[in-house]
């Protein structure tokens, strides 16, 4: 049974569709494929569809940006939450404006030493997309500044470049009580891929657990075997679950669908622990 609880689609920065992403997940062999789209809901149904036809189950979630103390970016990948929930839906509603004004100063930035622009990146990404770096990335092999997104990812947009803005959201410790009033459950994305600062202390993951934190994303492509083993005995000594994803963008990225994998059991207590009703399709 393999279970890949971490995957994009176009509705925010994948490149395929969520009806796609649902049957490539089923020709990968995934029995399980969670949803997790940046800061939105609004894949599910078109997945909700497309995993019956493919005869693959759904998990449907979302990975939310959050803002640290420090100002770090920490993903938080939130499963099973009521999409209607009023407090949660009005922070959700904030982002795609807060992600149009990052692009825009990245832009800006950009423009310094290439020839893009905002109009013709929202022309090419599509009215109504949630923008993001991948769209930006598409800009750049337009104009011939890199053949391939993946060589934007790698030199112009890599972590720590000069043309990057972050992306200022809600606290960790927000995300998580808005997800559990929600009937959520929430894991902490990648904790340790180096590319958006220290990450939380440990000190912080506890507290986070006290609020209802349900586990951390452990196996992780941007992990080497000294961070998974931090966060083995991490998780352990909180009583933390623990996760495996692909973190799959389609093309943009090199991350494959699969490619790391959640055990059946943890997904099992996962199911359990939210209280939305929500379970898998």
């Amino acid at each position: 049974m393999m279970i890949d609880l971490h995957t994009h689609s176009a509705v925010s920065d994948g490149l395929d569709s969520p009806a796609e992403l649902m049957r490539l997940g089923a020709e990968a062999g995934l029995s399980v494929i969670g949803l997790t789209d940046h800061d939105t809901t609004a894949g599910w149904a078109e997945a909700s569809v497309a995993a019956q036809q493919q005869g693959i189950r759904l998990l449907r979630g979302a990975e939310l940006s959050t803002t640290d103390a420090r100002g770090g970016t920490v993903h938080m990948l939130a499963y099973l939450f009521d999409p209607n929930a009023p407090e949660l839906l009005a922070e959700l509603a904030k982002a795609p404006q807060q992600r149009e004004d990052r692009v825009r100063a990245i832009i800006e930035r950009l423009q310094q030493d290439f020839a893009v622009s905002f109009e013709s990146i929202t022309e090419r990404a599509g009215v109504g997309t949630m923008l993001g770096k991948p769209h930006i990335a598409a800009e750049l092999v337009a104009i011939g500044a890199v053949p391939t997104p993946r060589d934007a990812f790698t030199n112009i947009l890599a972590d720590g470049s000069k043309y990057l803005v972050p992306l200022i959201r809600m606290s960790p410790l927000t995300a998580v009580d808005l997800v559990q009033k929600a009937g959520g459950v929430t894991v902490i994305a990648h904790p340790r891929d180096g590319g958006r600062g220290n990450g939380l202390t440990a000190a912080e993951i506890a507290e986070l657990r006290d609020a209802g934190l349900f586990g951390l994303e452990v196996d992780h492509r941007e992990h080497t075997a000294l961070a998974r083993a931090e966060l083995t005995a991490l998780a352990t000594d909180l009583g933390l679950r623990m996760t495996g994803s692909s973190d799959y963008h389609s093309t943009v990225k090199p991350n494959r669908l699969g490619e790391n994998t959640t055990a059946p059991e943890v997904l099992e207590e996962l199911l359990a622990s939210a209280t939305s009703g929500m379970g898998l399709l």
